[in-house]
């Protein structure tokens, strides 16, 4: 078996979910594992793939760091893909930090997955519609200084207080009420 699946399989077993909403995207995600394919890869489409992505913690535990991303005109947490190179989601969430904005060093706030999330894709000129399987890593950062790559607009330090300014989905409400009530 792909030791991605089985450590991604453990990740998700000891994944204590906040909601329902999470828990029925814990259930999704582990029937993804099980499924024929590599969920890892970006040309699985049926449902989709697997992504990693984390929400970076400023070194004084008071703001999250958010990216405004150019495609989708939304600000979110870095994240992406997972690359074949990637020994694992940590890795690829790690990789995606240094990507689009900059920053080498991140460390686990916490042991394991932060939070869950399955959202849509829409169809685009290569790719039918699916689904990214997102799994979310808490990590906090060693120095405040970003650059952007090209996929991304702005990058800003945003204050818990001010996280429903900028992220206005109600699918993202979840996990900043679990950024608010956290103790880091």
């Amino acid at each position: 078996m792909n030791p991605r699946i089985q450590t991604l399989g453990a990740l998700l077993q000891s994944h204590a979910p906040a909601c329902d909403e999470e828990s029925i995207y814990r259930a999704r995600m582990l029937d993804l594992l099980g499924s024929p394919g590599d969920p890892f890869s970006r040309d699985h489409f049926q449902p989709g793939h697997f992504t990693a992505s984390g929400f970076i913690l400023a070194p004084d535990g008071r703001s999250v760091l958010l990216i405004h991303h150019r495609k989708l005109d939304r600000w979110l947490q870095p994240g992406g893909h997972i690359d074949p190179g990637d020994a694992d989601l940590l890795a690829a969430a790690r990789r995606e930090v240094r990507e689009e904005v900059g920053i080498e060093e991140v460390v686990p706030v916490e042991d394991g997955v932060f939070d869950l999330d399955i959202h849509p894709i829409p169809a685009r000129k290569t790719e039918p519609a699916h689904e990214h399987f997102d799994i979310r890593f808490l990590l906090r950062a060693e120095s405040m200084d970003v650059t952007r790559n090209d996929e991304t607009h702005d990058a800003v330090w945003t204050p818990f207080d001010e996280l429903t300014d900028r992220m206005t989905d109600p699918a993202e409400f979840r996990v900043i009420d679990k950024l608010r009530t956290m103790s880091v």
